[in-house]
């Protein structure tokens, strides 16, 4: 019994998925990090031209993980709108995640100064 009870929610879920990944792969939507997938699969080990069965999968993914996420920040904080605080704020119980985002944080406030101390030092402000 317990058997299937799983097989219709994994037939469900599998008719969606696949339903998403045929119409995609044939124009219905731009595939927006192929290029990018692609080269992070290479990275960690995969095929220098992984499968593009695999990358479709894998954009999907990304793109539905994106899609939560926005929706969550767009639901606290102020209303309709994602600021990175929200973004933040959803991803604290997450170290991995939390540490990678402060990292990057650091780093665009870094290059901020660093472009501006540029900027000042060759136009003279």
């Amino acid at each position: 019994m317990a058997e299937e009870e799983d097989e219709p929610g994994f037939e469900e879920e599998q008719e969606d998925g696949s339903g998403g990944v045929d119409a995609a792969g044939h124009g219905r939507r731009k595939r927006l990090f192929s290029k990018e997938l692609r080269c992070m699969m290479y990275g960690f080990g995969d095929d220098q031209n992984p499968y593009t069965e695999s990358v479709d999968i894998l954009e999907d993914l990304v793109i539905e993980f994106i899609t939560e996420m926005t929706h969550k920040a767009m639901s606290i904080g102020r209303q309709g709108r994602v600021q990175v605080e929200d973004i933040v704020f959803l991803i604290r119980k997450d170290p991995r995640k939390f540490a990678r985002v402060k990292d990057l944080l650091t780093m665009n406030e870094e290059l901020k100064r660093a472009r501006k101390a540029f900027d000042e030092a060759n136009y003279g402000s």
